[in-house]
């Protein structure tokens, strides 16, 4: 399954380089954009969770949700690329 993992943390200066390899664990990982990860796994979204919250503080805001077959917008051509070979994987 392909995960978006999205978050929005509120640290300024904080040292999140464990978050990103707790990320970097679950999976064959996609980092194009800022405040997203996609991550394909075999864990489900609660076994993502998992992993990513030990490294969080109590004020960041996470979210993790499967990535459907319905997507479009505007990313680099490798990016489409990561995504357009994964899509069976995605929800339908």
């Amino acid at each position: 399954m392909i995960y978006a993992i999205n978050y929005d943390l509120k640290r300024p200066g904080q040292n999140y380089e464990a978050l990103y390899e707790a990320i970097k664990s679950c999976g064959v990982w996609w980092h194009h954009l800022g405040s997203t990860w996609l991550v394909d796994t075999s864990l489900n979204a609660q076994g993502v969770w998992g992993r990513l919250a030990p490294h969080v503080d109590k004020n960041d805001f996470f979210l993790v949700i499967g990535v459907t077959r319905e997507y479009q917008g505007w990313l680099p051509q490798e990016a489409w690329d990561w995504i357009n070979s994964r899509s069976a994987k995605m929800a339908a």
